[in-house]
C-alpha cells in the first residue's frame, strides 16, 4: 500500500476508482466497518458507485493506493449489487452523526468525521474520531453556542455501536449533496428501514419529492407514512401531480382523502382529476402541469419557460400552446412548438408562427398502447392529451410510458447485463464473492 496510511472518510466519499491502467471504475460511496467489542473497529472495504449507477463492494485487501483525489484499485471489481450484511455498519451512512459519550465523564458529542489507518498487518483500523462536543450553556443573548471540537482516539468515547436510532443526517446528506435525485434514491433504497426514515424526513420538501418520484412504491409509502401530516402533504404538492397521485393511489382512502384536504386546493385539483383515471389510460398516466402558453409568446420567453429548473427533459423538449385559459383544462388546443424549431428562428417571433399541427393528440381514456405508438410515430419525448372539447388537459412523457411498460420491480432489478458491453476496463463482473476462511461471514 503506497501514499496516505490514514485516511478520513468523509472526505473519502466521491472520490475517483482507477484501475491500474489508469481508467476510472467508479467512486467511492461509503466505507464498510465491522463494530468489535474491546478492539478497535475494522474496516473491510468500499461502496463503489459503477456506471449504471451499481453500488458494488471493493476489499480493501484490492486497493493498493489511497492518495489525494483517488483510489488505485487491482483491476477486479465483483460486480454483484452490494447488500449490506447484519454484522457490518456504513461509516458515512451510519455512524456520521451519531451521538457518543466522551469516557472521561466530559459529556457527549457528535461524530463529525473518523479516520481509518493502516496496521503492520495491513488491516485497515479506525483509530480516530473527529468529535462535536454538545453544546451545555448559551451565549448572553441566549443563543447556544456550537460545541467546541476536537479529535479523540476511538477508545476515548463510548457508544459507537449503539443502534444510532434517531441520530441526525446532516452530515450524510452533505456527502451525498451532489448526487442526482434517482441516485439519491438509490441510496436511500440500500439503507435500513430505520436509516432510511431518518435520512428521508432530513431533506427538505423539494428533494424528498424529487427523490420520492424515484423511489420504489413500497419506500414511498412507508416514507410517506412516516411523516407528519402536515409535512406530507407538503411533499405531495412539491411533485409532479402525475407522480402524486401514483402515490396517494397506493394510501388507505381515508389517509388519502385527508392528506388531499391538506394540499392547496389548486394542486389537489389536479391530482383529484388524476385519480379519477385508470392507471394504464392517458389520463391517468399525464402530468397535468406541461409548459403552457399562448400563441402570441415570443419564442425567448418561451425558451425562458422550457430553461426552468423544474421542468423534467421530456416535457422540456416542446411547449404545448393553446388559447386561454392556459391553466388545464386549457382553451382550444392549437399545436405545439419543439424546442429545436425555436433555437433556429429570431428570438422575438411569436411561437404561434412555428406550431406544430401534425401531431395527433390522444384523448384521457386512450390506452397506453395507443399512447406509446404515437410517440413511436412522431419521434416524440411527450404526447398532448385532451379533452371532447380539444381543451389540453395534460400531457404523457416518455418516461412515464416507460415507468408503466417496465415490470414493477425495475428499480429494484440486479440485471446483470449492467455489467455487459459498456463495462470500463478493470471491472469484472464474478459470478461469486466468497467469505475468507479466516473471516468466517466477513467479506473476502
Amino acid at each position: 500500500m503506497s501514499a496516505a496510511t490514514r485516511v478520513y472518510v468523509a472526505r473519502l466519499a466521491g472520490t475517483a476508482v482507477f484501475d491500474p491502467n489508469g481508467d476510472q471504475v467508479g467512486r467511492v460511496r461509503d466505507v464498510v466497518i465491522l463494530l468489535r467489542d474491546r478492539r478497535a473497529p475494522r474496516a473491510v472495504g468500499l461502496v463503489v458507485e459503477v456506471p449504471g449507477r451499481r453500488r458494488v463492494f471493493l476489499p480493501l485487501t484490492r486497493v493498493t493506493s489511497i492518495d489525494a483525489g483517488q483510489v488505485i484499485s487491482t483491476g477486479l471489481v465483483n460486480m454483484r449489487r452490494f447488500e449490506q450484511r447484519p454484522h457490518e455498519t456504513l461509516a458515512i451512512g451510519e455512524l456520521l452523526d451519531r451521538r457518543v459519550q466522551l469516557v472521561d465523564g466530559s459529556g457527549d458529542a457528535t461524530v463529525e468525521d473518523l479516520s481509518i489507518e493502516q496496521q503492520r498487518s495491513g488491516d485497515w483500523e479506525v483509530d480516530k474520531l473527529f468529535v462535536r462536543r454538545t453544546a451545555t450553556h448559551r451565549s448572553a443573548l441566549g443563543i447556544r453556542r456550537r460545541g467546541e471540537t476536537q479529535v479523540v482516539d476511538v477508545d476515548a468515547v463510548t457508544g459507537l455501536a449503539g443502534s444510532g436510532s434517531a441520530q441526525a443526517a446532516t452530515l450524510l446528506l452533505a456527502a451525498y449533496d451532489e448526487l442526482k435525485a434517482a441516485d439519491l434514491a438509490d441510496v436511500l433504497h440500500d439503507m435500513g428501514d430505520t436509516r432510511r426514515l431518518e435520512v428521508a424526513t432530513a431533506l427538505d420538501n423539494e428533494r424528498l419529492a424529487d427523490v420520492l418520484e424515484e423511489l420504489p412504491e413500497d419506500d414511498q409509502v412507508a416514507i410517506l407514512q412516516s411523516l407528519e401530516t402536515d409535512r406530507a402533504a407538503d411533499v405531495l404538492e412539491a411533485m409532479q401531480p402525475d407522480d402524486a397521485a401514483d402515490l396517494l393511489g397506493e394510501l388507505p382512502d381515508d389517509q388519502q382523502a385527508e392528506l388531499l384536504e391538506l394540499m392547496e386546493p389548486e394542486e389537489a385539483k389536479d391530482v383529484r382529476r388524476l385519480l379519477a383515471y385508470e392507471d394504464d389510460t392517458a389520463g391517468g398516466l399525464m402530468t397535468t402541469e406541461p409548459v403552457i402558453l399562448g400563441p402570441e409568446t415570443p419564442i425567448a420567453l418561451a425558451l425562458a419557460h422550457v430553461r426552468r429548473k423544474d421542468v423534467p427533459p421530456a416535457l422540456a423538449s416542446m411547449v404545448f400552446v393553446v388559447r386561454s385559459p392556459i391553466e388545464t383544462p386549457t382553451g382550444r388546443f392549437l399545436g405545439v412548438v419543439h424546442i429545436q424549431a425555436m433555437l433556429r428562428e429570431p428570438p422575438h417571433q411569436s411561437i404561434g408562427s412555428i406550431l406544430d399541427t401534425d401531431i395527433e393528440p390522444v384523448g384521457p381514456d386512450a390506452s397506453l398502447a395507443r399512447v406509446t405508438r404515437v410517440l413511436a410515430t412522431y419521434n416524440l419525448l411527450a404526447v398532448p392529451v385532451v379533452d371532447p372539447e380539444k381543451r389540453l388537459v395534460g400531457a404523457v412523457s416518455v418516461d412515464d410510458v416507460l415507468d408503466h411498460m417496465l415490470p414493477e420491480d425495475w428499480r429494484e432489478t440486479d440485471d446483470e447485463e449492467d455489467a455487459g458491453p459498456g463495462t470500463p476496463p478493470g471491472v469484472a463482473a464474478q459470478q461469486s464473492r466468497p467469505a475468507s476462511p479466516a473471516q468466517g461471514a466477513t467479506r473476502g
